[in-house]
């Protein structure tokens, strides 16, 4: 593998996980502005889905340093996957914090 392609591969799961943090948003948004269940369900799905792609470039990045003898790793590539990590548990907690919203509003 060479730094090309592991910063390649870098940039792919920076803007996978970005365009993840930007759905969260968007359904958080959705949800301040009270629109549908279903609107906002959609989001979410959107945006792990975004996440998932991010993790699977990950993986086979790391798969692929496997079987190389030397390892190769580059700044850019730390980055993403700082990124990736962070932006994950946004999902999480976003989740969360929905959930717990709704459980809010149904007690109300």
């Amino acid at each position: 593998m060479t730094n090309d392609q592991l910063n390649e591969a870098a940039m792919q799961i920076i803007l996978h996980a970005g365009d993840c943090r930007e759905l969260l948003g968007e359904a958080i948004d959705l949800i301040l502005d009270e629109a549908s269940v279903q609107d906002v369900e959609e989001k979410l799905h959107q945006a792990k889905k975004e996440i998932a792609k991010a993790h699977v470039l990950q993986t086979d990045m790391i798969q692929d340093s496997i079987n190389d003898d030397e390892l190769h790793t580059t700044l850019l590539f730390t980055h993403a996957q700082d990124t990736l990590m962070t932006i994950n548990s946004e999902v999480n907690i976003t989740m969360n914090m929905i959930r717990l919203y709704r459980k809010l509003e149904a007690s109300r």
